[in-house]
């Protein structure tokens, strides 16, 4: 009697083929979805722009609310080394086809468009950025009203992404967000916490000459103009505070706050912002600036 055929052959060819058809299945479906997925991460960001602008409400406001809002900001490309805005023409000189589509953060990955920190990187981002978005809301007579700026450092775990608003003096901080960290549940997660958040509004970020004034303290050790650190969450307090001072500094918005500032007349005047803080505990004496990385594999303390 002679043995059945082997039916490997079968076998492999029906495998193949509900691989293949689930492999095209899976394409069309990420195809499909991949515009809707781009809407919504837009819509992510233009929200955490309107909720560090103090333009958001949690509770009432719908993506129709974002999208009208957000019309009120004009979007502009950032010389960080001149200070100054880019036209048209000169974002396409430098490899900028669309302001709109710009992404800062994936242009550090690009040598042309960003710089090696190298060993002066307190942020720990690596490279920074040669041109920044910014998003700007002018008043009825063409002056900024407020300006909204893209932030990044590195935290305990990863990269902490949020915005920073500044009112017209370019200099007292209206409200601060994130949008996308890796820190930890209930302790540096908490930055993303209104409550917390909410002590940003009225510190002044610049002194009287010029140089950053702000940063976050260690949990009970208030400073006045400094916001007060999350319990158990140092090294994330460090990271935002690294990421703050750095983006207020020359290697960051500076040269463009300072340029805002000259051309509008404005001066730095931190009378009324230190007012709003006159609620703060007498300050205790304090080390220097938290200028080391934070460590990547450390524990929140």
């Amino acid at each position: 009697m002679s043995k059945p055929k082997s039916n490997n052959a079968k076998t492999v060819s029906v495998a193949l083929t509900l691989c293949l058809v689930c492999s095209v299945l899976v394409s069309a479906v990420a195809v499909g979805l991949k515009p809707a997925q781009i809407e919504n991460a837009r819509l992510d960001r233009n929200k955490n722009i309107l909720v560090a602008a103090g333009m958001y409400n949690a509770e009432s406001d719908t993506a129709d609310d974002v999208a009208t809002r957000f019309q009120d900001f004009d979007v502009e490309i950032v010389d960080l080394q001149a200070g100054n805005y880019l036209d048209d023409d000169q974002l396409v000189d430098v490899g900028i086809p669309d302001r709109n589509d710009y992404d800062a953060s994936q242009a550090t990955k690009n040598q042309a468009l960003s710089n090696d920190l190298g060993a002066n990187d307190p942020a720990g981002i690596g490279r920074v950025p040669k041109y920044a978005k910014v998003y700007v809301k002018n008043d009825d007579a063409g002056n900024p009203e407020m300006v909204v700026l893209p932030i990044q450092g590195y935290g305990l775990w990863g990269t902490i992404y949020g915005f920073l608003t500044l009112e017209s003096d370019m200099n007292t901080i209206k409200g601060i967000s994130f949008y996308e960290h890796k820190e930890t549940p209930g302790l540096g997660a908490r930055i993303e916490e209104p409550e917390w958040r909410a002590k940003w509004s009225g510190i002044h970020s610049y002194d009287e000459s010029g140089e950053v004034a702000t940063g976050v303290t260690k949990a009970g050790n208030p400073k006045e103009n400094w916001v007060d650190g999350i319990s158990g969450a140092t090294l994330t307090g460090r990271g935002v505070s690294n990421m703050i001072q750095f983006w207020l500094g020359e290697q960051g918005y500076k040269p463009y706050l300072d340029a805002l500032r000259k051309e509008s007349g404005a001066t730095i005047d931190n009378a009324e912002a230190q007012a709003s803080q006159a609620n703060l505990e007498q300050a205790k004496p304090t080390t220097e600036l938290a200028a080391a990385l934070p460590l990547a594999n450390g524990k929140e303390a």
